[in-house]
């Protein structure tokens, strides 16, 4: 288990980058301690960072909401889209991901194996949980200024690649204007209990297969397989 002192030592770097020296350090300690930790070391002096990720969930989501409302004048519905765009879970991995948030994670050895989509909800909630400490240690402009630094920078992306647009909408206009076709979709496999199954889906165009992909359920791994259809960009090959 990790000593009070040697997570301080570590978070310091963290700290110095963002450019944030928190008064409470106990708030950035937790931000980085995920429940699976606490079941492997039960002695460890602080909880999880699931309530500081429950508030900077909703601290992001205002930050985000009153630029788009400041500074586009768009119906609600696409500033809805946008958004949703900006704080997705994949978006803000990312971040967590250039902040080099695996430094600092406290997980179970299991959790410390996990990789691809498991990780990145983890370095999603963990970028949400830092909001939420800098939000109790620092307040709503320091909040404000961290989330238009790390993550609001990505909005002329957004929208310059229309990644506000679902992935399976996105296919179809593609599909319809390159080839006049409409994607269907199909189970390849699926496993695991009823509680948790996996599927692994098939996008086709024109009866030829494109892309797959995986999720928790058939939407999402319609979603996923969509998603790589439209990275590949090659749907014209597929009119004949």
């Amino acid at each position: 288990m990790i000593s009070k002192n040697e997570q301080l030592e570590q978070l310091k770097a963290l700290e110095d980058t963002i450019g944030i020296d928190f008064k409470n350090k106990d708030l950035i300690r937790q931000v980085f301690v995920h429940r699976s930790y606490l079941n492997e070391n039960r002695n460890f002096d602080l909880g999880h960072n699931e309530r500081l990720e429950f508030l900077g969930d909703a601290v992001l989501e205002l930050v985000v909401t009153e630029y788009l409302f400041k500074n586009y004048p768009n119906p609600e519905g696409e500033l809805t889209n946008w958004r949703a765009a900006l704080v997705r879970g994949e978006r803000i991995s990312e971040v967590g991901e250039v902040l080099h948030f695996e430094d600092f994670l406290l997980l179970s050895n299991g959790e410390q194996k996990n990789s691809g989509k498991a990780k990145k909800i983890i370095l999603a909630n963990t970028f949400e949980a830092l909001v939420g400490a800098i939000y109790l240690d620092k307040g709503y402009k320091v909040s404000k200024e961290f989330i238009t630094k790390y993550l609001l920078i990505y909005f002329e992306e957004i929208l310059a690649n229309e990644l506000y647009i679902d992935p399976k909408s996105r296919l179809q206009e593609l599909t319809q204007e390159k080839v006049g076709m409409t994607p269907e979709y199909e189970v390849h496999k699926e496993w695991g209990p009823d509680h948790a199954k996996h599927f692994l889906v098939g996008v086709y165009v024109n009866k030829k297969l494109i892309a797959e992909g995986e999720g928790a359920s058939k939407q999402q791994a319609q979603t996923e397989a969509a998603k790589k259809a439209v990275e590949l960009n090659n749907l014209e090959k597929l009119a004949n």
